[in-house]
């Protein structure tokens, strides 16, 4: 009977760990530090005519937290709109103002992300 009783709640700590892995891969679920509740960055838009895109391949991302601090640190610099798509694990960067690659790489470096490419 205690074999039993405990083979029921190691099954159920199991289940519940496997539900857990599951949304963090998918994104959904708390990781990064970002908790379970997501704030929704507001999108940020240019002052001036889009004269140029720049498209960021970015390695480390996992979550919707990940997803947004990214956007933020690139938002923060002016001239720049940043979209950060997770699934491509890419930011899509539109500037009304001559943007250099380094302060877009610095800027997700200082999050703490890895930045593949820039085209």
């Amino acid at each position: 009977m205690t074999d039993a009783i405990i083979l029921i709640i190691v099954l159920i700590v199991l289940i519940f760990a496997v539900k857990g892995t599951v949304k963090h891969f998918k994104g959904e679920g708390a990781c990064c530090g970002g908790g379970s509740s997501t704030v929704k960055a507001k999108r940020k838009m240019l002052k001036n005519p889009k004269i140029g895109e720049k498209i960021i391949q970015i390695e480390g991302m996992h979550c919707e937290h990940c997803r947004q601090s990214v956007a933020s640190e690139l938002n923060k610099i002016d001239g720049v709109a940043a979209k950060v798509d997770l699934k491509k694990n890419r930011a899509i960067v539109s500037f009304d103002r001559p943007v250099e690659d380094e302060t877009l790489r610095l800027a997700v470096e200082k999050v703490g992300f890895k930045v593949v490419s820039i085209g």
